[in-house]
């Protein structure tokens, strides 16, 4: 099969009309159902979770802009070590 050259100059341009139906989208059927995962009511759930302190995260943004921010490798590498073992199956004791 054999594409030639598009020409578009030889094509009418659509109306008005047309051009605003075609940018309409289509009626969403009312009989649509969705389910949630358990996973995605979880995500859902957290999106009102306590623990996000949002003055904490400025806390320490600020103190990365000031130079003023230490990082402990030793807290760091202990944590990184549980979360493996938990993705694992293995519990830590």
């Amino acid at each position: 099969m054999k594409i030639g050259p598009f020409e578009a100059k030889n094509l009418p341009a659509p109306a008005a009309a047309e051009r605003k139906a075609a940018a309409q989208p289509a009626a969403a059927e009312p009989s649509a159902q969705v389910q949630l995962s358990s996973a995605a009511q979880g995500l859902k759930a957290a999106d009102g979770d306590p623990a996000f302190d949002g003055a904490k995260v400025e806390r320490i943004a600020q103190a990365i802009r000031d130079g003023k921010f230490t990082v402990n490798p030793e807290a760091i590498a202990d944590k990184l070590i549980v979360n493996a073992q938990e993705l694992l199956g293995r519990k830590s004791s």
